[in-house]
């Protein structure tokens, strides 16, 4: 045999193997072959591609392992069970990005099932690996190590714990301050993982400054919930608050604004931005800060923690700041946009608002287009609080309703005629204007009876 025909045995040797491992890659990508590929011994075959000569063939034998392994965790099982792991980290530190990044998603994989897989992941050395990959210069490798360091970690304390104790912290800390946003999110979400599971593990990620950078990363639109979920598990609400109470100006806007963002996503982000007592800070701001921008920020960052139940807005309602909000809308001195957004703001408060005493002040000094919501309150709680109706009535509230000029038929009229319901006829009338003048008519014009 010539040389050329000997060469051509080893080129179709591989040209076979680099269509098997395609093949079996692609047939991968659909649940309906993954029971086939099983019963047909894929992962056994898979295993000595992964130290093949050629690198594609490595590469494209480690997604297709990837890909099994996270269709369930039988096959997730079954590559731990087969000793392919231990190969994985091997090579994982010495291949180019390309096989970084399939065997870090293999890892991965392999690891998000449970926390026993995950243990597997960890006991076999990749953790050492991992950390080192993120400090890879390709944004690609370093984004799926993230991605495989952050399932490790989420199933509990004592895997995030061993994420620490390799060093992934200050190296997920550099990840979030790359250009990259999918790099950015996918570290945000590890340290979310590491930081979920004890006060311990979160004041670890607060210590390697992740929180500034943080705070940063969530006024950016690209920004998802679990960015605002990871300030808060990491005690970041708190370090937020903090900062803005010890500063003046411009420093504050990007507190004042974290703080808007994080309690926009839910009730629960919300109310830690209370418990942590944010509102009576973000209060501090809008009454004493010089600057409408700031002042603004506030009042938005208010509307949003207070939009969200009854609870929530009288947590803003009992700082007084609805009266602040008020004047700030009305004032002819403030900005457009502080009026647009503190009128917006008293308009998603009140809508929960069901704390009648912060309401009564504004009784007296609202523009017919926010009295309007004021009285609808007064008109939801009142038929269901015999306190409420009687308090009412008492600080002179009743009387500042009659007082009311709306046009019939009106929603504003409504909202009178519901709170009018509420109480005796000859109350409501002992209220009304002119009553005290119809009374003297009747004692000038009452003739009393001889005896």
């Amino acid at each position: 045999m010539s040389q050329r025909q000997v060469l051509q045995v080893f080129e179709q040797y591989q040209k076979a193997r680099t269509q098997f491992v395609q093949m079996v890659a692609e047939m991968a990508t659909r649940p309906q072959n993954i029971e086939t590929l099983q019963n047909a011994g894929v992962i056994s075959m898979l295993r000595p591609l992964l130290l093949d000569v050629v690198p594609t063939v490595q590469q494209t034998a480690a997604l297709a392992l990837g890909r099994l392994a996270n269709y369930n965790d039988d096959l997730a099982e079954a590559i731990v069970k087969g000793d392919i792991l231990p190969q994985l980290v091997y090579s994982l530190a010495e291949q180019n990005r390309f096989y970084k990044k399939a065997a870090a998603f293999v890892l991965r994989a392999v690891a998000k099932h449970s926390p026993q897989l995950a243990q597997a992941v960890v006991d076999c050395g990749a953790l050492d690996t991992l950390v080192i990959c993120l400090e890879d210069f390709d944004p690609g490798v370093k984004e799926a190590v993230a991605w495989a360091v952050g399932y490790i970690a989420r199933h509990n304390a004592e895997l995030s714990q061993a994420v620490v104790d390799a060093g992934a912290v200050p190296l997920l800390v550099l990840c979030i301050q790359e250009p990259e946003i999918a790099l950015k999110r996918i570290a945000a979400s590890a340290l979310s993982d590491i930081s979920k599971h004890s006060p311990e593990l979160a004041q670890t990620v607060v210590d390697a400054g992740a929180i500034a950078h943080l705070a940063q990363m969530i006024l950016n639109p690209d920004a998802k919930l679990k960015l605002s979920q990871l300030i808060v598990n990491a005690g970041g609400v708190a370090a937020v608050i903090d900062c803005i109470a010890s500063c003046k100006g411009n420093v504050r806007l990007p507190g004042i604004m974290t703080l808007g963002y994080v309690a926009a996503h839910s009730e629960n982000l919300a109310m830690a931005v209370i418990i942590s007592k944010g509102v009576p800070q973000l209060s501090v701001c809008l009454s004493e800060e010089p600057e409408d921008h700031i002042k603004a920020a506030a009042a938005w960052a208010l509307g949003q923690i207070g939009r969200h139940t009854p609870e929530h807005a009288r947590a803003v309602a009992v700082t007084n700041t609805l009266p602040v909000l008020l004047s700030l809308y009305m004032s002819t001195e403030s900005s457009e946009d502080l009026q647009v957004k503190s009128k917006k703001a008293i308009k998603t408060i009140l809508q929960k608002c069901t704390y009648l005493p912060a309401l009564e002040p504004l009784l007296y000094d609202a523009p017919p287009n926010v009295l309007k919501h004021v009285v609808g309150q007064f008109s939801k709680v009142l038929p269901h609080d015999s306190k409420a109706r009687r308090h009412f009535v008492t600080s002179g509230g009743l009387k500042k309703v009659q007082e009311i000029k709306a046009e019939p038929g009106s929603v504003l009229q409504e909202y009178i005629n519901s709170i009018n319901n509420c109480y005796p006829e000859e109350i409501v009338r002992y209220y009304s204007p002119g009553y005290a003048d119809t009374l003297l008519q009747r004692v000038d014009s009452y003739q009393p009876q001889s005896y």
